[in-house]
This record gives C-alpha cells, sequence and structure tokens, in this order.
C-alpha cells in the first residue's frame, strides 16, 4: 500500500509537470492529456519493458489513467493559480523524479537485479518520462543538459543501497532515498550548481 501510495504520488507529480510544458507549448486539450501520460508512465513503462513485467503497469490499474486524467483536469482549471508555472514545472518535475527513483529501484530489487541495476532503473524511471516529454514539445531533454538532473537520481539510488544495511524500516528507507534524490535536485538549482560542459569555445 505504501508503494502504490508513492507510485500515484509520483504520477500525480509527473502528469501535472507536463501538463504546465504543454500549456507553455498552446497545445489544444488532447495534446495536453497526451503530453502529461507519456510524462507520468514513460519511464515506468520503459522500465517494465525491460524487466519483463509486462503488460506494464498501468495497463493492469486504471487508476493510473484516472490519476493523470484528474491530474491533469486540476492543473488545467487551477493554472491561474499556479503562480511562476516555471518555478511550478521545477517543483513537479522535482517531486516525481524523487519518488519514480525509488519505485524503479524497488522494481529492480523485486526482479532480483543487482543494486547497479536497479539504480540504473530508478533512474530511468525517474527520467525517461521527461525526456520523452521534451522531446515531443521540442526542447532539449533536462537529462541531456548540464543541470543535476539523472545524477540526482543516481545519487539517491546509491543512498537507498548504503542505508540499507542500518535501516529495518523499509519505508523509511525509501523516504530518505526519495528525499535525497529531491534536497540534490533543489540544491543545485538554488545554487547553480551543475555538471561540466565537454564543449569549449572557440578562442
Amino acid at each position: 500500500m505504501f508503494i502504490q501510495t508513492i507510485d500515484i504520488l509520483g504520477t500525480v507529480a509527473f502528469a501535472i509537470s507536463g501538463v504546465l510544458v504543454a500549456m507553455n507549448k498552446k497545445m489544444d486539450p488532447f495534446g495536453v492529456f497526451i503530453i502529461a501520460f507519456v510524462t507520468a508512465v514513460g519511464g515506468g513503462t520503459l522500465r517494465d519493458v525491460l524487466i519483463g513485467a509486462t503488460p506494464v503497469f498501468w495497463m493492469q490499474d486504471m487508476t493510473f489513467i484516472l490519476v493523470i486524467s484528474l491530474a491533469s483536469v486540476f492543473a488545467v482549471v487551477f493554472r491561474n493559480y499556479i503562480k511562476h508555472l516555471r518555478r511550478s514545472l521545477f517543483l513537479f518535475d522535482t517531486i516525481g523524479i524523487g519518488l519514480y527513483t525509488v519505485i524503479g529501484i524497488e522494481k529492480g530489487i523485486s526482479a532480483d537485479l543487482h543494486p547497479v541495476i536497479c539504480v540504473t532503473l530508478g533512474t530511468m524511471s525517474a527520467c525517461f518520462g521527461g525526456v520523452i516529454r521534451d522531446i515531443l514539445c521540442n526542447e532539449i531533454p533536462v537529462i541531456f543538459r548540464k543541470e543535476v538532473y539523472a545524477t540526482a537520481c543516481i545519487l539517491g539510488g546509491l543512498a537507498y543501497f548504503g542505508l540499507d544495511a542500518f535501516l529495518q524500516d523499509q519505508n523509511l528507507l525509501f523516504l530518505i532515498a526519495g528525499a535525497v534524490v529531491i534536497a540534490i535536485r533543489l540544491v543545485a538549482v538554488i545554487f547553480k550548481i551543475s555538471l561540466p560542459s565537454l564543449y569549449k569555445k572557440n578562442s
């Protein structure tokens, strides 16, 4: 029940971030829903396909379709109350990657995969919905820029396995790992910390 709650919260966060991007692009209602949908389930769909968990999660539980639909309607109806769309997008996107990272790790552990692969699955679960969203919206995906994005997911995954030997409460472990992802992303943006670029300007 706890894991499902985290999964749903992550879905809501990503769906709203997708709606905000789509509205910035002035899409019609159908376009807004499609962007919200692929943002919310894109990473998890890829994760499930890779581990052979088919039909994928949202095809087996209509709760996710309902949640995405309600979150999309909420974001559209109250768009005038969501001040500073860019800041709101960042917030919901950050919450989403934190929650989906731990969900992906849990799926990997359930499939008896190596911890490195579990961290990779968590990172993919968290990031690839946003990658699909940005590509469809004709934007360079955040994961391919200098911003600390996938790195936060990886560090959160490492924190999960680093604390696993010390924490008996699995729910608390999930919360801490997700919070690490969110905190690292927030700190990186607030203090303008970014990864170095390989591009060098000609002198």
